[in-house]
């Protein structure tokens, strides 16, 4: 989802919330099929474009080390681990905040934090955004913080990204300006599979996979600070 428009366990064994798919059984089936058709082994990272709620679509995408790119819709909270699962990247680029400012104790608390350092980055940069405590961005960060610790449970890795603040740094079009424009930038950038019909939320999920693939690839810029929490973002010069 486009922020500026929101939004012991065992490990083998993660507990979320929503343990029935949105669905029937057979279109789960489905899904994970659709994903398997790139090997797990090929899989470097998946990029989640997560919706506030699971009532709303969360655009999911895998992409390969060569940069093919399979998306899905999902909606629950199972069926996003699911996928995970059953591609096992290095690394999961979450549209979310998964972290509170430095000095906030909960979401619910009337404290005078609302920005983190990652956040006043942006602003500095220009790039716009919902802060994190403001209207329905509470939702999708409470999300966002409750997923990070089980996905990391199956020993993926777990950055937050910014596709729109990406888009920004990489000048092409946000989805909710130009989405024909957003796919031919996509493309523009080397990466296969990206369909006519894709909606905003799946190339919002690409975008995020590009930036982790960016991430594992050194080409990175990572605003804020390791404590409190960062946003990972394509160096300026990432464009082709």
């Amino acid at each position: 989802m486009d922020r500026a428009s929101s939004k012991a366990r065992k490990p083998s064994e993660p507990e979320v919330a929503g343990s029935s798919p949105a669905g029937p059984a057979s279109d789960m089936k489905k899904l994970i099929t659709s994903i398997r058709l790139i090997p797990s082994m090929e899989v470097k990272v998946v990029g989640i474009d997560l919706a506030g709620s699971e009532n709303r679509p969360t655009g999911f995408c895998a992409m390969t080390e060569k940069l093919v790119v399979k998306t899905n819709i999902v909606y629950k909270d199972c069926e996003i681990i699911d996928l995970i699962k059953s591609t096992m990247p290095r690394v999961a680029a979450i549209d979310a905040p998964l972290s509170l400012p430095r000095g906030r104790t909960s979401l619910e608390a009337r404290e005078p934090y609302h920005l983190r350092e990652c956040d006043r980055e942006l602003m500095k940069m220009r790039i716009r955004f919902f802060p994190i405590t403001l209207g329905p961005m509470r939702k999708l960060t409470e999300r966002g913080m409750r997923l990070k610790p089980i996905i990391e449970q199956l020993g993926v890795e777990v950055i937050e990204v910014y596709p729109g603040g990406a888009q920004d740094v990489l000048r092409i079009p946000r989805k909710h300006v130009n989405l024909e424009g957003l796919l031919r930038g996509l493309r523009r950038l080397g990466i296969k599979g990206l369909r006519r019909d894709m909606s905003g939320d799946e190339l919002d999920a690409v975008t995020c996979a590009f930036v982790g693939y960016l991430y594992l690839k050194g080409e990175y810029v990572a605003l804020g600070d390791k404590e409190e929490g960062t946003i990972i973002m394509p160096k300026a010069e990432i464009r082709r």
